[in-house]
């Protein structure tokens, strides 16, 4: 099993809540999908990129999203007393019994 570890800081000098990054969750996700249908071809925009440069815009998008994601973990963490390890190691043991990792 091949794992990627992404680390993503806890940024200074917000204030969110569950719902003001469940907002921008969903915010990032919708111009990751406008990025993709804009070079992709999707939006009957002409753009005419190299590949490279597409998927880098395309990869800056996600990372956004992921940003974003860490900072909603942060907030249930601080909040909410959740305990993301934990969580997290459920995640793990989940996507193994559906078949989608090999330990």
């Amino acid at each position: 099993m091949e794992a990627k570890t992404l680390s993503l800081p806890k940024l200074n000098q917000l204030k969110p809540t569950l719902e003001s990054t469940a907002l921008k969750l969903m915010e990032e996700a919708g111009e990751l999908a406008q990025v993709i249908g804009k070079y992709r071809g999707l939006s009957g925009e002409m753009i005419h990129l190299d590949e490279e440069t597409i998927v880098n815009e395309i990869a800056k998008e996600l990372l956004d999203v992921a940003q974003t994601a860490v900072t909603m973990m942060f907030v249930m963490e601080e909040q909410f007393d959740i305990n993301i390890d934990s969580l997290l190691n459920e995640h793990w043991q989940k996507m193994e019994r559906k078949g989608y990792l090999l330990r």
